[in-house]
């Protein structure tokens, strides 16, 4: 069932996205050589404590995974795509490529984004890597319009990816948001023009192109995390986008 925000909600919304927007940015700076990912959630977590709000993430128990996630934060490392435990035996080096995915409470409306970093010098395909998949993010915001379907954002996505030679995660989605971690629609990061749920006011979606240099299938890990089959590197970038009357409303 689709939910659909009130006024009051987006504005609660922009509230707590200003704040996640700030969490990433500031956690973002700590990303370097010798940093552990359990580091990394410890400076997201002081920040929304600071803030007054809290981790969505923390303690979140998945369909797919019995065990309650234990960070506020999801560190992903170059092939793992999505739902990286924050741990401190995960050291980072230079050359990993690391995304940090958060969410956070903000008077009972969710929130979720995130962004992916190249710690010192990465090959030019990775650094186009990341490049494309922070486009196919705009691309996707830019059709989030009244009247447009879920199939346009997947076509946005897809087609921008594949014409510059990667490919988009197998599986993976994107999702409804606002009242809770995840909400319906599933949003995909393939699909065709006007095909699907057509978008109207008052929808929130989390878009999060998740993008391969290799062939796109994925594996789920042991922990609940997801990597790429052929191991190769991806990258995660994500905001939390209002569908209003007029142009989209990005909330992260």
């Amino acid at each position: 069932m689709i939910s659909l925000k009130t006024e009051k909600d987006i504005e609660l919304l922009r509230i707590g996205g200003k704040i996640l927007s700030r969490v990433l940015r500031m956690t973002s700076k700590k990303i370097k050589p010798g940093a552990t990912a359990r580091e990394l959630d410890e400076i997201a977590r002081s920040i929304m404590k600071e803030q007054g709000v809290k981790p969505s993430f923390l303690g979140y128990r998945s369909m797919r995974h019995s065990d309650p996630f234990p960070g506020a934060l999801c560190v992903s490392v170059n092939d793992v795509i999505v739902h990286g435990v924050p741990t401190q035996d995960l050291v980072l080096r230079n050359g990993d490529i690391v995304t940090i995915d958060g969410g956070l409470i903000y008077k009972g409306r969710f929130v979720d984004a995130a962004t992916t970093v190249a710690i010192g010098k990465v090959p030019r395909a990775v650094g186009k890597l990341i490049r494309v998949t922070r486009e196919a993010l705009n691309r996707a915001i830019k059709v989030c319009v009244q009247g447009n379907a879920l199939g346009d954002i997947g076509y946005a996505v897809q087609s921008y990816v594949e014409a510059q030679g990667f490919s988009v995660c197998e599986e993976l989605v994107g999702h409804g948001v606002g009242y809770g971690v995840h909400e319906d629609p599933a949003v995909p990061n393939r699909g065709r023009r006007g095909e699907g749920m057509k978008l109207e006011p008052g929808m929130v979606l989390a878009l999060e192109p998740m993008v391969c240099m290799g062939s796109g299938k994925i594996i789920e890990n042991s922990d609940g995390s997801f990597a790429t089959a052929d191991r190769s590197i991806a990258a995660h970038f994500e905001h939390t986008v209002v569908i209003t009357g007029k142009k989209p409303l990005v909330v992260t």
